[in-house]
């Protein structure tokens, strides 16, 4: 059982290589289930569309996860009750529309379950997601409500993630972390069982300040003219970690970090 999980889509260049890549690579790599986190994947950079989760959803992601920018085209706001495979951070303070949890049917018919947090250290004001966290563990568990669990992380700092992937050690298949848009050569197992890395990257152009155009984003740091941040547009580069699923335990059996583009490779 394997679960492809793609961090955040940047823009119309990595909206664009995943609908006309993914379906390749989920034959190519022999993938059951897929999560996307698409808050970014506007052509603005900021938000997503009912188009563009549709658009998504027929080229083969399973689930849509996002973040702080999940409401900043205002439509999804409408369309995220009408559609369980969207999820919106789970901690955001209520009442908000749309789940942050859900749980899912994978092509082989097991139950995934995936839960959207957002941490609390340098975001948006949000419900504290330890004790979120803590509520719910509390409520659901592994092989008894669902057979796997897949958990995005959306937050800026590597501690806070780092201590949500131990906190859910042994009661997750995967914890990944989203936000950063860069991707951390940390993919493990942890001591429990639960596979792990920090920042899963984007799905973007890599040349570029984070997915966003370089020289405007220079412009910004060096207070020279500017406008605001807009997305790159060059090819984009594929992001991700592949977890192979032990369908006994629940757990993780191996992680790797999933990379499609020429833009991060050495040579």
């Amino acid at each position: 059982m394997k679960i492809l999980f793609l961090g955040d889509v940047v823009g119309s260049s990595g909206t664009s290589m995943i609908i006309e890549n993914l379906a390749n690579q989920i034959k190519n790599n022999k993938i059951d289930f897929v999560i996307v986190n698409a808050e970014n994947s506007d052509d603005t950079g900021v938000g997503l569309t009912q188009e563009i989760c549709e658009n998504f959803f027929k080229c083969g992601v399973d689930v849509i996860t996002t973040g702080n920018h999940v409401w900043d085209q205002k439509e999804i706001m409408r369309f995220i009750d009408k559609e369980k495979r969207l999820l919106r951070p789970r901690n955001i303070f209520e009442p908000a529309p749309g789940k942050g949890f859900e749980i899912f049917k994978s092509k082989k018919n097991f139950k995934i379950g995936v839960l959207n947090l957002m941490g609390n250290v340098f975001m948006k004001k949000c419900e504290d997601v330890f004790d979120t966290s803590k509520k719910f563990i509390e409520k659901y568990s592994l092989k008894k409500d669902y057979d796997f669990l897949v958990i995005d992380f959306h937050g800026e700092i590597t501690s806070e993630k780092n201590a949500i992937g131990h906190y859910f050690d042994g009661l997750a298949t995967l914890v990944v972390g989203t936000h950063t848009h860069i991707p951390t050569n940390d993919a493990h197992i942890l001591k429990g069982g639960t596979a792990y890395q920090t920042d899963a990257g984007m799905c973007g152009d890599y040349d570029s300040v984070i997915g966003m155009n370089k020289k405007n984003s220079i412009n910004r740091f060096l207070k020279k003219d500017s406008v605001k941040h807009f997305p790159a547009t060059g090819k984009a580069t594929l992001s991700g970690v592949i977890v192979d699923c032990d369908t006994e335990t629940g757990l993780a059996k191996k992680i790797d970090s999933f990379i499609f583009g020429d833009q991060l490779k050495n040579t």
